[in-house]
């Protein structure tokens, strides 16, 4: 059966994509705002031994047994969060939990995998 084309409503088209935009970001843009010293903090909300091979630099380790620590969480600062991959919920799942306390979250689309395929800098 093939997919239909359906039109949308362009208002809410326009809501959505408005609401993508302030809660997600994309690896140009978080490497822009990393160089240009924005109020952001780097999560990364994979397990400690992914994290140990390679991460985004300056980025902290926060993983799921230790979210309810908030250790690392910046309530100054956007907490970028990300995980594995565009397939991966963790990093959805811990914005909602940290969103919950009062934490500013934004999660990067595509998680690392997107990052190195960008080949943008990593650190161990």
């Amino acid at each position: 059966m093939a997919a239909k084309l359906m039109i949308t409503d362009p208002a809410k088209a326009k809501a959505y994509f408005e609401a993508k935009m302030a809660f997600t970001t994309g690896p140009v843009e978080l490497e822009r705002m990393m160089q240009q010293g924005e109020a952001i903090n780097v999560v990364d909300v994979r397990a400690a031994e992914d994290y140990a091979e390679g991460h985004i630099p300056g980025a902290i380790n926060l993983p799921k047994d230790q979210w309810r620590t908030f250790t690392g969480l910046r309530q100054g600062k956007i907490n970028v969060l990300y995980c594995y991959s565009h397939v991966c919920h963790l990093a959805a799942a811990a914005a909602v939990e940290f969103a919950g306390k009062g934490d500013p979250v934004m999660e990067l689309e595509g998680g690392f995998r997107v990052w190195k395929e960008g080949e943008f800098d990593s650190e161990k």
